[in-house]
């Protein structure tokens, strides 16, 4: 089952290599995402209340643009087997429905104790960082496998 994902173990991994996805966030993530989440705060899904807010439209949650991340590190980099240990996370702009988001999981740190690996992580729209943090993941190694 797992050839059809491409595994990083510690031993391929290399500073400075990096991964990207983009998504657009759209009216029916924000629903899902509220559902599955429960977070029903009126500022993601009520245009009326929302335009009250110092954002004064609708805004995606924080943890839609967040659970990006999530995807990069579970499926590219590091990829399959990588296991979150840590997460930190410092949002900078709301993002907008609509808004084409970029995300980026950079390998800044590798320690072979304990097969750890620290990511730098972006999300960007248009040029402008919107949500950054690091994660510490623990990563298979080929002399473990």
């Amino acid at each position: 089952m797992t050839a059809k994902w491409k595994i990083h173990y510690l031993e391929d991994l290399s500073l400075g290599m990096r991964a990207t996805i983009t998504r657009t966030l759209t009216e029916e993530d924000v629903v899902k995402f509220a559902e599955v989440s429960g977070d029903h705060n009126p500022i993601h899904l009520d245009k009326d209340f929302a335009a009250g807010t110092l954002f004064g439209q609708r805004i995606g949650h924080g943890l839609f643009t967040a659970s990006l991340f999530s995807a990069v590190i579970g499926t590219s980099l590091p990829g399959p087997g990588a296991v979150y240990l840590n997460q930190t996370l410092s949002f900078k702009a709301p993002v907008l429905i609509g808004d084409e988001i970029v995300v980026t999981v950079e390998v800044a740190e590798l320690t072979e104790r304990g097969n750890r690996c620290k990511l730098h992580c972006q999300a960007s729209v248009a040029g402008k960082i919107v949500l950054e943090g690091e994660a510490l993941v623990k990563v298979p190694s080929r002399a473990k496998a």
